[in-house]
Order: structure tokens, then sequence, then C-alpha cells
């Protein structure tokens, strides 16, 4: 497949365009700054700029034909809406969005765990749950991860809808190998269009 990774240049964006090249499909990975997505020249890597507060380079990078999967996180408030409202303009075939467990859609299967989590967001809230309304609105997926780890893919990983979510544990962690590899097993063969899904270490 020929996808498109949003935010490359982090952790996660790392994890999802390696998985994604060894898995065998083509990446167009997009950074604002192409020359930290860490990973060596590949003929089936293309790594362009791109911001999300320019709509026009995302649009200049995705068209109807991509299937993009967003490892776009931030510190600041804002930042999602603008990024979910400039792919979703662009007019991709499918999104795959990383969102937050206990945030949203996900904020009352996620019990007492999710009280916790929107103190520490903060006004980011606002912006994360308004940003995933926007992609699943599209007809996009959007995986809501719980605390995010260094460390390999989990053995033992499953994905869920939220209609079999455990309690959100803040002490659980799920590596971003593992949240990558759903995001990819999503891509390849749509289990959960238009909803939120879970990636679980076990």
């Amino acid at each position: 497949m020929n996808l498109t990774v949003l935010a490359a240049s982090g952790q996660t964006g790392i994890a999802l365009t390696r998985q994604a090249l060894r898995r065998g499909h083509t990446v167009t990975a997009i950074a604002r700054d192409p020359e930290r997505i860490a990973l060596p020249d590949s003929p089936n890597l293309r790594k362009v700029a791109g911001d999300v507060n320019d709509a026009a380079s995302i649009a200049a990078v995705v068209d109807g034909d991509s299937v993009v999967l967003s490892a776009l996180g931030t510190d600041r408030a804002g930042i999602l809406l603008t990024g979910a409202r400039a792919v979703v303009a662009a007019g991709p075939r499918r999104v795959i969005w990383l969102g937050a467990y206990g945030t949203g859609k996900s904020a009352e299967v996620a019990g007492e765990g999710a009280g916790v989590l929107a103190k520490a967001l903060g006004d980011r809230l606002a912006d994360k749950v308004e940003a995933d309304n926007t992609i699943l609105a599209a007809g996009g997926t959007v995986f809501h991860a719980g605390m995010l780890a260094d460390g390999p893919e989990s053995p033992r990983r499953r994905t869920v809808g939220l209609e079999a979510a455990p309690p959100f544990d803040l002490g659980a962690k799920v590596s971003r190998e593992t949240v990558a590899a759903a995001m990819l097993d999503e891509a390849e063969a749509p289990g959960f269009p238009g909803a939120v899904a879970l990636p679980l270490a076990e």
C-alpha cells in the first residue's frame, strides 16, 4: 500500500514509518523538518516537509488515494484540531488517527482514570476531543491508546472496540511499537471505520 505518515519525526511516527516499510509498504513521511525523520533512505520512503498549521502543505501531499496514519501530538491546545481539519480537507481515502484513552468517546468506559487525565490535559482536552470527532465524522478510525512507553511490540497485543474496553489504569503502559502495529493492521484490514479502537498490550 501507499501510506502517508503524519508527524513522522516523533517517536510514534518513526515506529509507524519503520514498521510500514518492514511490511513492504511505500511511505510518504511528513514532518515539519524532514531531516529529523531518523530512518535511513529507502526507495520506498519519501520524506517531505509539511506543517498542519499550513493546510496547503498537507494538501500538496495528501490526495484521494492516500491512507493517512497520524501520530500527531502536541503540548499546545489547538494543534490537533487544526491538523485534523487539514487532513480531512485534503480528502484522503482513509485516516487512522492517534488519540488518548480516557478522552472524548472513551471517557465513560475508562472510569475514574479519565478524570485524572482530564485534569492533566487541561485546555488540551477539548482540542483532542474535537480533533477525534472531526476524524470520526469523516469515517476515519481513532485509536485511543493508554500511557505510551518505549519497548518492543507486545506479542500478546490485541485491538478492541469501546464495548470491550478495560478500565483505564494510569500505571499500565502500551509501547509505541504496539500502537504502531495496531494502526498498521487497521490500514491493511479496516475493522473500525468511523469508530474508536483501543490498542492493548495483552
